[in-house]
């Protein structure tokens, strides 16, 4: 099944497209809403300013998709590759991105808000702002994720939950790049998370929960803990 034929039958009512191969195929500026794409070949496909909200896209392989701004609103993307997916400024809000793939995936820009990553792989993945928005991972859910390494410079993750996640030397510092900006990370929740040897120089982390998280080699330069639960249960001033 080419795109066309795709494109032909969704426009004539069709939404189940399981397992359909199209690696490398362009499907750029589509409106693919509540499409079934579960367990689909999409490996280097376009897919550049599609709208495929609500779409399932379990288990597909998008590794190495160009996904840069496309709409992914409401996707189930659970145990999805998106390893090396150019996702950059891609609007992900309350997506299901459980146990996904995203290693070294770019998510510069991205709208995260509310999406749950709950024992994702996110190993050197890029978390940047793009040039005109930032990462925002408001509300998310990452408990058990694997950030280490990621660069969240500058990232919005106010409330997020990150409970038991890795971030060992992940870069969470705003310096330089981006001047004032600051990686929010309010009220977030990092209870048991490893943060061993993380940059965490100017974070917000206040009222953030912190209790039995791994702080050894942190970088915590400037760090505003305000009202945050420390590593050991107590409140910082």
């Amino acid at each position: 099944m080419d795109v066309d034929e795709i494109l032909k039958r969704y426009a004539a009512g069709e939404r189940s497209f399981p397992r359909v191969n199209l690696q490398e195929a362009e499907l750029t500026n589509a409106v693919l809403t509540g499409a079934d794409f579960s367990y689909a070949d999409l490996r280097q496909t376009r897919l550049g300013k599609t709208n495929l909200s609500k779409a399932d896209l379990r288990q597909a392989d998008l590794s190495e998709a160009l996904l840069w701004g496309t709409d992914l609103s409401d996707a189930d993307l659970s145990r999805a590759l998106l390893r090396e997916a150019d996702l950059t400024s891609a609007k992900l809000l309350q997506a299901n991105l459980t146990e996904a793939n995203l290693i070294k995936a770019s998510l510069c820009g991205a709208n995260l808000t509310g999406a749950t990553l709950s024992r994702s792989l996110l190993f050197q993945a890029d978390l940047r702002p793009s040039s005109d928005q930032r990462t925002d991972l408001g509300y998310a859910i990452l408990t058990e994720a694997d950030l280490s390494y990621a660069d969240l410079r500058a990232a919005i993750m106010h409330h997020a939950k990150l409970d038991k996640a890795k971030l060992c030397r992940a870069n969470l510092s705003p310096r330089l790049q981006w001047g004032d900006l600051s990686t929010d990370l309010s009220g977030a929740s990092l209870q048991g998370a490893d943060l061993s040897y993380a940059n965490l120089d100017g974070a917000i982390l206040r009222n953030a929960n912190l209790q039995g998280a791994d702080l050894t080699g942190a970088s915590l330069d400037d760090v505003d803990f305000q009202g945050a639960i420390m590593p050991d249960g107590t409140i910082h001033d």
